[in-house]
Order: C-alpha cells, then structure tokens, then sequence
C-alpha cells in the first residue's frame, strides 16, 4: 500500500513536477509553481486531469473561462480541454493532480518548468506502457 499525508508531501517539494505514484490507470502528481510562474497552456487527448490546490493564490484558464484558485479548491480538466494555471500570489502555488491515464514518467521529478518542458520535447517524459 501506498500511503500519502498529499497536503504534507505537496508542501515540502519545491519541484516543478513530482511524480509520487503511478498506476494502470491514473496518476498522482504533486507542482509547485513559482510566484509569477505558469503550468503552460496544453490539451491532453485522451486524459481527464482533476488538480487540488493546498496553498498559494492562483488563476484557473479552462476553455477559454477564468477562475481565482485557492487552498481547497479543486478543477476538473476534461480530456481535450485547452487548460493552464497561473500562479497570481507572492508565494508558491502548490497543488497535487491526478491524470487518468497517467501523463508523465513514473517517478520523474522536473526541478523547474524549463526542465519539464525539455524532457517533454526530446520525448523523455513518456507514461509507462502496459
């Protein structure tokens, strides 16, 4: 078993992206997003993205429609969705994301968004096959 205090977990990386567990099917996720910093507009075909927000004050861009994020609240992203969130505070926005199915590589860990962005690009950041 598996077991995560997410609040606790999500608070303490100070990674861009964290990938703490990955399964057949979904996928959990923790980001910390610097004062002033962005996830980047993307779309993932055929993968819904349900994203939980512990701290930090931010901005959700969902189809075109624009939603203040706080500690607490919670966005669904649809499969197919132009989507992108957008840390609008002075501290980290610090949230955990779970993919179904999963997005990223099992247990990767991107220190910044740029690193993320170029595993990305030379295909180093694949999801797992079955």
């Amino acid at each position: 078993m598996d077991h995560f205090t997410i609040a606790t977990v999500a608070e303490q990386s100070a990674d861009f992206r964290r990938v703490l567990w990955t399964g057949e099917h979904t996928q959990l996720v923790v980001m910390t997003i610097p004062p002033g910093g962005e996830i980047g507009e993307e779309v993932h075909d055929g993968i819904d993205q349900i994203l939980t927000f512990v701290s930090g004050t931010g901005e959700a861009r969902v189809s075109g429609q624009k939603k203040k994020v706080v500690a607490g609240d919670l966005v669904v992203v649809p499969s197919g969705k132009k989507h992108n969130f957008v840390n609008t505070g002075p501290n980290p926005l610090v949230l955990y994301t779970v993919y179904g199915p999963p997005e990223h590589a099992d247990r990767v860990v991107h220190h910044t968004k740029e690193e993320a962005d170029a595993a990305e690009e030379a295909g180093e950041d694949e999801p797992p096959t079955s």
